[in-house]
């Protein structure tokens, strides 16, 4: 990396805690989401991937399967637990690592209370949302509080992708990262523009993983379905204008087909840089790192590097600090 590039800002990073996975796997989340083990994670070798990726700050979130195990207090006390742990490490690590808190939804009453904690408290850059939390994805009715209270504070949300409740079948018995997590984006999103939350609440800045999921080769047809099924009368962006308003992460084998389609969606300004790491082994990050860094830039842009970074500071502004 040359010296004049920026660093990138990493919107898709994770940590784990030793509580936390011993809760997990206590609830029955020994193989999480089908995947051979659970990772290890610690700020210090964080920072050492961090340092030799160029990568400057790292925004931190609880990846699958989340905090809500099936029981409403016991997710209370672990989001609470786990929120605090990442705060801790933004504190003690200036500049390198903010955090996007975790809820403890399906319950709206806890999550309510968790997100005036996290912002007030502890200072939080956003929150992270699952795709779904034991079936209920985030369109649902029953959410449009919370959408309510992060819309009144110009909330960050980063999605990420959980297992579907049909699981069992739908995998075949393969790892659900591969190909139920980029479905699964498509379908809480699907479920968000339908149900008019993404319109009802545009003071909020949504972050898509994984280049979108497979929303980019479904955004014609999903826009031609809500157009044939919505209310008559009914006046509301289509699909493929309130899609193109959303922000994407590049984490995932984003080139050589991924990322193309992609751009014909959203266009660049709307692209940020993701490692996906802990989940994704430090190899990994590099690998994914060196192909960005030397594939050509979009016109206009000095490289994947640039772009992304500059696309960063405006959605969370102390990264440009």
């Amino acid at each position: 990396m040359s010296t004049e590039a920026p660093g990138y800002v990493d919107v898709h990073a994770h940590f784990v805690t030793d509580s936390y996975v011993r809760q997990a796997r206590e609830a029955g989340h020994e193989l999480p989401d089908g995947v051979p083990a659970w990772p290890s994670w610690s700020a210090e070798d964080h920072l050492e991937l961090m340092d030799r990726c160029g990568i400057r700050t790292s925004m931190l979130s609880i990846s699958s399967p989340g905090v809500h195990f099936g029981d409403d207090t016991a997710a209370r006390r672990l989001a609470r637990e786990v929120n605090e742990a990442g705060a801790d490490t933004v504190r003690e690590h200036p500049g390198r690592f903010g955090l996007f808190a975790s809820l403890p939804l399906p319950d709206v009453d806890a999550a309510l209370e968790e997100i005036a904690y996290a912002y007030d408290r502890l200072d939080a850059d956003g929150v992270v949302l699952e795709t779904n939390t034991h079936g209920t994805y985030l369109g649902n009715p029953d959410l449009e509080p919370v959408w309510a209270e992060l819309n009144r504070r110009a909330a960050v949300v980063f999605l990420h992708p959980t297992s579907p409740v049909c699981w069992e079948r739908s995998a075949l018995g393969r790892p659900r990262p591969m190909v139920e997590f980029v479905f699964d984006t498509a379908r809480t999103v699907t479920d968000l523009l339908l149900a008019g939350t993404l319109e009802r609440h545009r003071g909020i800045t949504v972050i898509v993983p994984h280049c979108g999921g497979a929303l980019p080769v479904l955004a014609d047809r999903i826009d031609g379905f809500m157009k044939m099924f919505m209310p008559v009368g009914t006046v509301t962006p289509g699909a493929v204008e309130q899609l193109g308003r959303l922000y994407y992460d590049l984490a995932g084998p984003a080139l050589p087909r991924q990322l193309p389609a992609l751009m014909k969606l959203a266009g660049t300004d709307r692209l940020l840089y993701g490692s996906d790491h802990c989940w994704t082994p430090a190899a990994g990050v590099e690998a994914h790192v060196a192909g960005l860094d030397g594939a050509p830039a979009p016109e206009g842009s000095a490289s994947w590097r640039a772009l992304t970074t500059a696309n960063a500071h405006r959605v969370i502004p102390r990264t440009a600090r």
